[in-house]
């Protein structure tokens, strides 16, 4: 491949994208693309399986959204049965939202039949290439972060 200037660089990487990002898309056969829970939705029941409780106003700043619009987000699903209210026996205003057992099945379903979806797809590169566009990733992951905590001060 011919040296890219930064410009050219960015042109390909914005039709690349988009084209990466549909199929994938495509390709999945989770529970959100049968209309179960959106992706915010998903973001959440992900975030509380890794941390295992979280309040409303984490979860807020975790999708950059208000606690109101948080709690709209919750109620769907709580309704559904994937998630559950602790109240703090302390303070009743203080509620925390873990996941249920049918929660956690279900987090844990969309990540296998995801991680089998990557699987298939990375089999077909070299470990070289694996490697290092995982290096490239989390090196990117990295920049992201830290201009994020850059902008917050």
């Amino acid at each position: 491949m011919p040296s890219l200037t930064l410009e050219e660089f960015s042109g390909q990487i914005l039709e690349i994208m988009p084209v990466i990002m549909r199929e994938l898309i495509t390709k999945q056969q989770d529970e959100l693309l049968k209309g179960k829970i959106t992706p915010a939705q998903f973001v959440i029941l992900n975030f509380l399986s890794k941390k295992g409780e979280s309040k409303m106003k984490n979860l807020a700043v975790l999708l950059n959204v208000t606690t109101a619009a948080m709690t709209g987000i919750v109620d769907k699903l709580f309704k559904s049965g994937y998630v559950k209210r602790v109240y703090d026996p302390k303070d009743r205003r203080v509620i925390k939202i873990s996941l249920t057992n049918k929660g956690r099945d279900l987090t844990n379903k969309i990540n296998q039949q995801r991680k089998t979806m990557i699987i298939k797809i990375f089999s077909q590169l070299s470990r070289q290439e694996r490697e290092d566009y995982l290096k490239i990733l989390m090196r990117i992951r990295h920049i992201l972060v830290q201009s994020d905590k850059n902008s917050a001060k």
